[in-house]
């Protein structure tokens, strides 16, 4: 209905503002979840240019009969970003990352689809770019689920609530930086007095989520057992992890 193809226009508009995009050039964004191209049609104006992914084939005939101006990628974004790295200037997404945190399948696992989702995003945004995922969250465990595995991929950043006090403007940004740490910009509508008791459920998510760069201290216990993982993801020869894996060795003397 036009109704929802006017709400879709206004996220995408609230998503790219969010991004802070440099003036002075055109940059090249992601949309994930992109659907019928509603989103990258105000890219488009914007005088930015996009790929879309979306899973949906349905959605994306849409996007094609439409004549959008972006490339468009069917694919489920649970399986990874396959893009290469470095390669966008931003990231923007409508309604959609919430999805990830459904098991469709027995082998789903939405912790993992998560990480996989955001540990290549990272890999595939420019350093001190953005990501901006505006998504509707079914409760506050589901939110606390997904920005923990962002954080895990290594970004910083956090939610930034629209319109905190209205049953139906209310609306949640995730904002994510790239190997920066941004100041996260101010919510709409959230001048009023009141605003304070309805985001108390997300200030400990949020200042955890901002205090801590996700990474592990360097030399930690689980910083070792991160590099060992990765090194097995390469196929490397590593030693088996043991109840002595990162502890301190006794002086000699």
């Amino acid at each position: 209905s036009s109704r929802v193809v006017e709400i879709q226009s206004q996220m995408s508009e609230r998503a790219v503002e969010l991004l802070g995009l440099p003036e002075d050039r055109a940059c090249l964004l992601l949309d994930v979840g992109c659907g019928s191209g509603l989103s990258g049609d105000y890219i488009s104006e914007e005088g930015h240019y996009w790929i879309g992914m979306d899973i949906s084939p349905a959605m994306l005939d849409v996007a094609v009969e439409r004549e959008v101006e972006g490339d468009l990628l069917l694919a489920d974004v649970g399986h990874g970003i396959p893009f290469r790295p470095g390669m966008f200037d931003g990231c923007i997404s409508i309604s959609a990352v919430q999805w990830l945190c459904n098991a469709d399948k027995k082998s789903h696992s939405p912790p993992k689809r998560l990480y996989r989702f955001f540990s290549t995003l990272y890999t595939a945004l420019a350093r001190g770019s953005r990501a901006v995922l505006q998504l509707y969250p079914e409760n506050s465990e589901q939110l606390e689920l997904i920005t923990a595995q962002a954080m895990r991929a290594g970004f910083t950043g956090g939610m930034v609530v629209d319109y905190p006090n209205s049953a139906k403007a209310k609306k949640f940004f995730l904002c994510l930086f790239v190997g920066t740490s941004g100041t996260l910009p101010k919510g709409l509508g959230t001048e009023c007095a009141s605003e304070e008791q309805h985001q108390a459920k997300f200030t400990n998510e949020r200042t955890r989520f901002r205090n801590v760069k996700g990474k592990s201290v360097k030399k930690s216990r689980d910083w070792i057992l991160e590099k060992k993982e990765r090194r097995r993801r390469q196929g490397k020869e590593v030693r088996a992890d043991t109840k002595y894996t990162g502890r301190k060795r006794r002086p000699r003397f």
